[in-house]
């Protein structure tokens, strides 16, 4: 069960979000921090029995860090006012499709896939959809997929993408700027014993995405 010292930090530093109050706050943030890290290692375990890729992984290598980058946003807040946490072979940095867990007081949720690709893995996964999309299309219409996902995550092209011809059958696979999928998880169930189903309810389900995804990307 996820501990509600997270929730409480965050609300905190929502209300929060400078430097000064985060520095005077520094064990509070560090007894989140080690909860979440908690949560997410009983995670690992309860996934890597559906999917054995995540086998030695640890909390670590998966948690983002809560430490924004402003240098090119017009957004100067020091501190994301969530945790996130991409378990997938290698970890956070991994090329591979993967299961996402994101905790925000009134946003959190669950997805995964390959969110925000290199060209090349982009690249990649289209071809193998250009080449044998029913495939693909079988995977996301799935019904027990689709009623944890029934959409992909994030912006497409307005056409097709360079190099694939316009009128294609099923140009609209080709079209995702992202190959992943989320679901928005109400804070009554992520504060509460059933996240855990949840999680493994939701991922169960997005293991035939994320196999599909990582046999086209073994070879990169």
């Amino acid at each position: 069960m996820l501990s509600n010292s997270i929730y409480e930090f965050l609300l905190e530093l929502r209300e929060n979000n400078n430097r000064d109050w985060f520095h005077a706050n520094k064990k509070k943030y560090d007894k989140a921090k080690k909860d979440f890290e908690l949560f997410v290692e009983l995670s690992i375990e309860q996934i890597k029995v559906i999917d054995p890729d995540l086998s030695g992984l640890n909390a670590k290598d998966c948690i983002f860090r809560i430490f924004r980058d402003v240098r090119f946003s017009e957004n100067k807040q020091p501190y994301k006012t969530h945790f996130g946490a991409f378990l997938s072979k290698n970890g956070r940095k991994s090329k591979y499709g993967g299961y996402y867990i994101h905790i925000e007081p009134g946003g959190s949720f669950l997805g995964g896939g390959c969110y925000m690709p290199a060209p090349n893995v982009l690249k990649a996964i289209r071809e193998e959809i250009f080449h044998n999309p029913l495939e693909f299309q079988e995977i996301i219409t799935n019904k027990e997929f689709s009623s944890h996902f029934p959409e992909m995550y994030g912006e497409k092209l307005k056409t097709a993408p360079r190099g694939y011809p316009k009128d294609f059958e099923y140009i609209d696979l080709l079209n995702f700027k992202n190959y992943a999928v989320g679901k928005m998880v109400p804070d009554r169930i992520v504060l509460s014993e059933q996240f855990s189903d949840e999680i493994l309810e939701c991922f169960t389900s997005l293991r035939t995405l994320n196999t599909y995804l990582n046999e086209i990307l073994a070879d990169l």
